[in-house]
Formats: C-alpha cells, structure tokens, sequence
C-alpha cells in the first residue's frame, strides 16, 4: 500500500455541513473509493486555520482526489460541496499534496 497526505480548504462557517456531510456520504461513492483501491481514509479538520488533513492508503499511484478520469458520481459530490470548500475550475477541492518526513510501523 502507498500512504498519501495531503490537505484541503474548508470555507469558514461551513465546519458542521462538512462533518454532516460525510457521516451521510452516499454509498455509491464509498464503493467507488473503496473499488479504486483507497482504503484507511481519514480527514481531519485543524479549527484554527480551517485546514483540512487528508491521509489514505492507495494499492496504486492514484488518490481520491484525482482528477484525471472523473466518474459522475465524484463529480456529483464535488458539484455538491463547492459551497463550503475552497475549489478548482472543475469543483474539484483544491488539494495539495504532503511530502511524508517520517513513517513508523
């Protein structure tokens, strides 16, 4: 498994949508993620900069973020939260990956 990290925008205000958002992520789009071969995926949320920290664990080079061959059920998702996250031209989130200094098993 190759580990990625890498961190998100959350628009202020918008915390508690977020959070209500994904405790009620629509089904299809776990299985899609989890069909694509990403797995222990975790995002938190860093309250005083409204950073969100994204850590998942991929069977192949590719993330969930990306953007190369967007199914409609991703494209739907990132259609739907462009109101409370920071975004590109195509509503993806802007996402910036992480550099990994240290890992321990």
């Amino acid at each position: 498994m190759k580990r990625f990290a890498f961190k998100m925008f959350l628009k202020p205000g918008c915390e508690e949508e977020y959070e209500r958002r994904h405790r009620n992520i629509w089904p299809e789009l776990q299985k899609m993620i989890k069909d694509a071969g990403v797995g222990n995926y975790s995002i938190y949320w860093d309250k005083d900069t409204n950073i969100l920290f994204s850590y998942q664990e991929c069977n192949s080079e590719k993330t969930s973020q990306d953007t190369d061959a967007v199914d409609e059920i991703t494209q739907r998702w990132w259609d739907m939260n462009t109101d409370i996250m920071e975004v590109n031209e195509d509503n993806s989130p802007v996402t910036i990956p992480l550099h990994e200094m240290f890992h321990l098993d």
